[in-house]
């Protein structure tokens, strides 16, 4: 009896070691919050790539500047996706960087030319338009409402900084 016990722990043990080391090479899904933020990419190569895409789509660029660590970056992040109007406004409209600030990587220099935006906390939403340049830093506490993010208020977020909201020839009069 004593042997069974024996090996019926030694292989629960194997076990559950095999699955903390067990690595995936799958692509990160934008709902896959563990691997949300990445310490070590470049994020001014990632934010380059995204205004070229941007430029390309008539669309803006949201930084959203946070860590895995964080958990109001998740909750954010986990309305944005599983919300079905939210999810499809922000990809309609925006292309999405995830930039880190951890221990391991602050992005110091890249903050500073954003203007300093952790200075509001995390997470902090910076708005670039189609060339790169900054039009808006959000400070995410005005979008909470109790433990989370308020839909109403990420949307008129997102919709006030949309390309169609910063258009001038949306606030033309239409001829009758």
């Amino acid at each position: 009896m004593k042997k069974l016990i024996a090996i019926a722990a030694f292989t629960t043990i194997v076990l559950a070691a095999r699955a903390q080391t067990t690595t995936t090479t799958a692509a990160v899904k934008p709902t896959d919050t563990a691997k949300l933020y990445h310490p070590n990419a470049d994020a001014k190569a990632d934010i380059a790539a995204a205004v070229k895409k941007a430029a390309a789509e008539h669309k803006n660029v949201l930084l959203q500047i946070g860590g895995n660590w964080c958990i109001w970056c998740i909750r954010f992040n986990d309305l944005v996706t599983h919300d079905a109007d939210l999810n499809k406004y922000v990809r309609d409209n925006y292309e999405i960087v995830h930039v880190n600030w951890s221990p391991e990587n602050e992005n110091t220099k890249l903050l500073a030319e954003l203007g300093y935006p952790q200075r509001f906390g995390f997470p902090v939403f910076v708005i670039l338009d189609d060339k790169g340049n900054r039009l808006h830093t959000q400070d995410s506490s005005y979008l909470e409402e109790g433990k989370g993010h308020s839909k109403a208020k990420v949307m008129e977020f997102f919709k006030n900084w949309s390309p169609a909201a910063l258009d001038p020839r949306s606030y033309e009069k239409k001829a009758s």
